[in-house]
């Protein structure tokens, strides 16, 4: 459980525009239910606010996601990932991770060097600092979502292309690959939504099926919002879909009402 609700974080906002940054703007706020068919596991939210740093306001994006109800009796998860990136770049300055999964706790911050492409790494749980080298382009968690709603390439992307963008986590520097799978018309609670489909790929074995487990559905419009995430694990399978949104930029689509 704790790895989907990583992923549900990376996942909840990939989504695309060609202009920067249009697809999103301080205030907005999403949440997903997380479920297995009708049985909800828990909940993912992403907010974006604003900040100073470095004498200039920044995007500010919080991403949350916990279990609920019976969830919490096999398997509790209480995570909170934080951003500060550049309004323009979309570099980012800053990053706090503080997830608490099973028992399982991190409390980290990281703080960007853009001119050294340098990220230094404060841990304080374990009570340590450690500086990374990292490549010139590279987003943290969270600063990859938002990179993506606004990547040029998304109009140009052709079946079965990637995009690929250099992510800082757990450590190292992670290969975030999206493989765009088509168009569709998806069904939801708020109506028919035309959607852009993409498989992210992730790593096959004790949680994932395959390579290309993950499916996400992001809104066709100028808000690319993400709608649902599908998970085939080597057990069943997991299901996010949006439940609830505010402070949109853009009309949301729907192209039938329900």
């Amino acid at each position: 459980m704790k790895k989907l609700i990583i992923v549900f974080l990376v996942l909840i906002s990939v989504s695309f525009d060609s202009q920067k940054p249009e697809a999103y703007d301080t205030g907005e706020w999403f949440k997903f239910r997380i479920h297995y068919g009708i049985v909800t596991a828990g909940y993912a939210t992403l907010e974006v606010k604003e900040a100073i740093r470095d004498n200039k306001k920044v995007y500010h994006a919080i991403g949350k996601g916990y279990t609920t109800g019976m969830s919490r009796w096999f398997f509790s998860v209480d995570d909170t990932y934080e951003s500060y990136f550049d309004k323009v770049t979309n570099k980012p300055y800053q990053f706090v991770r503080k997830i608490d999964e099973g028992g399982y706790t991190k409390n980290q911050e990281g703080f960007f060097n853009q001119d050294k492409n340098q990220v230094l790494l404060k841990d304080y749980k374990e009570k340590t600092e450690k500086t990374y080298n990292v490549t010139e382009d590279v987003q943290d968690i969270l600063s990859t979502f938002y990179f993506l709603r606004n990547h040029p390439k998304i109009n140009s992307l052709k079946i079965n292309e990637f995009i690929e963008v250099d992510m800082f986590f757990d450590n190292e520097i992670t290969k975030f690959k999206l493989k765009y799978i088509g168009k569709e018309d998806l069904k939801t609670k708020f109506g028919t939504i035309p959607s852009m489909v993409f498989k992210p790929l992730v790593q096959s074995g004790r949680v994932f099926k395959e390579e290309e487990s993950l499916t996400v559905w992001i809104s066709n419009d100028d808000n690319k919002l993400p709608i649902r995430i599908k998970a085939s694990l080597a057990v069943g399978s997991l299901k996010a879909d949006l439940e609830g949104f505010k402070g949109l930029k853009n009309p949301f689509v729907i192209k039938v009402q329900n």
